[in-house]
């Protein structure tokens, strides 16, 4: 395996990428998601339940659990496509979701599908059409409780410039 790639030295930075969270993903900003590590072939972030992430439930709202989820698997395709020749696209046109236990205290997301990824590139570049694969995301709470399961499914197409 290759050493830290640019993308993932800004990534793990946590001022640098708070930076980023706050010009470009304000509300991930807000809700106090930060990135533990990103690596080829994972990304883990966590988010804590709070005043900011609360429902009327006295748990965490399950769009502040998604954002978190989403920037799991987005920051592994982002690693994957930054600086691409030729340039990537990516969008999410579908996700599911599963909800198992309250979410409650520091809530931990990973996305462990660094390989699935780097297929899909291959293969976007490779037909020039859009391809999409599901990407998973798992969160646990402080005990290691599944508390949330998502599937967001990514489409990559080459740029048209």
């Amino acid at each position: 395996m290759m050493g830290e790639s640019k993308f993932q030295k800004l990534v793990n930075n946590s001022f640098l990428f708070r930076l980023y969270l706050l010009k470009n993903l304000p509300m991930a900003f807000i809700a106090g998601i930060r990135v533990k590590k990103l690596n080829d072939e994972m990304a883990v972030a966590t988010i804590r339940y709070g005043w900011i992430t609360q429902n009327p439930f006295r748990s965490m709202y399950f769009a502040c659990q998604a954002m978190a989820a989403e920037l799991t698997t987005g920051l592994l395709v982002k690693n994957c496509i930054y600086q691409s020749s030729p340039p990537i696209s990516m969008l999410i046109v579908e996700n599911k979701a599963s909800y198992f236990k309250k979410a409650v205290g520091k809530i931990t997301f990973t996305c462990s599908d660094g390989k699935i990824i780097s297929e899909l590139v291959k293969k976007a570049k490779q037909s020039g059409e859009a391809v999409k694969a599901d990407i998973k995301s798992v969160g646990t709470d402080e005990t290691g409780d599944k508390v949330a399961e998502f599937d967001f499914t990514w489409s990559l197409k080459i740029k048209v410039l």
